[in-house]
């Protein structure tokens, strides 16, 4: 049996963090969900996760926050970062810091499998 890459999602809202999670699934991918940064890092899948679908604006910690933190840390994942309220500040500081892709909701599923590929090529 092989193991299927796991996506983990991280989002505050729970319509679009089930919403990501279906079109996640249907890509045929594992997929884990969090609502918020502070519960995925205190996770046990922080350390399987191949990739990261994280919203930009969240209580506590934003997306960007998190993704700057999994690397101070030494665990570089792979992240996508979604919005609902794009900024071209938080677009710059975000693609500055290594993310691979940065998404505005509603996105559509080309896109985001367009992201997950970049993803599954940076960890090759």
């Amino acid at each position: 049996m092989t193991k299927k890459l796991v996506i983990s999602i991280v989002d505050d809202d729970d319509s679009v963090r089930a919403g990501t999670m279906d079109l996640v699934k249907a890509m045929g991918f594992e997929v884990m969900a969090f609502p918020s940064a502070a519960d995925f890092l205190c996770s046990c899948h922080l350390h399987n996760t191949f990739c990261l679908i994280a919203d930009v604006q969240m209580p506590g910690m934003t997306g960007i926050d998190l993704h700057k933190r999994l690397i101070e840390s030494g665990n570089s994942i792979p992240t996508i970062l979604i919005t609902a309220y794009p900024d071209d500040t938080d677009r710059t500081r975000a693609l500055k810091a290594g993310v691979i892709g940065y998404l505005v909701k509603p996105y559509s599923r080309e896109d985001l499998l367009s992201c997950v590929r970049s993803a599954l090529d940076s960890r090759r």
